[in-house]
């Protein structure tokens, strides 16, 4: 029998932290709970959870600082952003210290578990032997195995956040097709295009060209069409 996966909340309204843990243990999940910075980041240390849900405003320590130590720590544990819809900058600065998502209060519980479940289920495929079989190669090295959300460069893992795996993977799959942030937004993030939404779309593909090209300053596989959007360059 498949073991349970750990969530854990890291929020200072109670209320909140009821209703995310009512929900989570139904679906299947165990839970762990934190009601300041702190006490989250002692948790994340010592209980090694399988994700964590993280508030930004929370007593004693940001939600940004506990997110920034664990990765300075090299933990990858996947980690999603609480953050209220009229913070943007709340959602850009997350993904740029290395959140792997973020959800927007008020948010629905659906939404919630979708997300909890497919930062989840990635982290698990990741720490599974890649079957080489069935790995996509896209060009210039880079592999993709969407069996295993594996991806290489000459052979050489790439880590990326769920978000990050997506769009590589949406844009490889639709060569010297450009797309637009719209478009970005509704297929991979499958969010309505809202705002500001252009800026997260745009530190999503800054942050995995760091990962993927030699010179991310003069990109080669993630490509900008001027005025219109991204592509891929299956020429790389």
């Amino acid at each position: 029998m498949e073991q349970k996966k750990t969530v854990l909340i890291v929020e200072d309204e109670k209320n909140i932290v009821d209703i995310i843990r009512f929900n989570l243990q139904r679906t299947g999940y165990n839970t762990l709970e934190a009601y300041d910075g702190e006490a989250g980041l002692a948790m994340a240390r010592e209980k090694k959870p399988d994700l964590i849900l993280l508030d930004v405003m929370m007593p004693k320590m940001m939600g940004f600082d506990v997110c920034r130590a664990l990765r300075a720590e090299g933990d990858n544990v996947p980690v999603i952003i609480l953050t209220a819809r009229e913070e943007e900058e709340d959602k850009i600065l997350g993904l740029e210290i290395g959140a792997d998502d973020y959800i927007t209060k008020p948010f629905s519980m659906r939404e919630l578990l979708a997300r909890v479940k497919a930062n989840i289920r990635r982290t698990t495929m990741l720490s599974a032997p890649a079957a080489e079989d069935n790995a996509m190669s896209v060009g210039g090295g880079i592999t993709i195995n969407t069996d295993s959300f594996q991806v290489r460069k000459n052979g050489v893992p790439i880590d990326l956040t769920q978000r990050e795996y997506e769009l590589l993977t949406f844009l490889a799959s639709h060569p010297g097709k450009v797309f637009s942030r719209v478009d970005l937004m509704e297929q991979v993030w499958n969010y309505g295009y809202v705002g500001d939404d252009a800026r997260t779309v745009d530190v999503t593909v800054r942050r995995l060209r760091e990962k993927i090209e030699d010179n991310p300053a003069a990109p080669a596989y993630i490509l900008t069409r001027r005025g219109v959007g991204y592509y891929f360059s299956a020429q790389a």
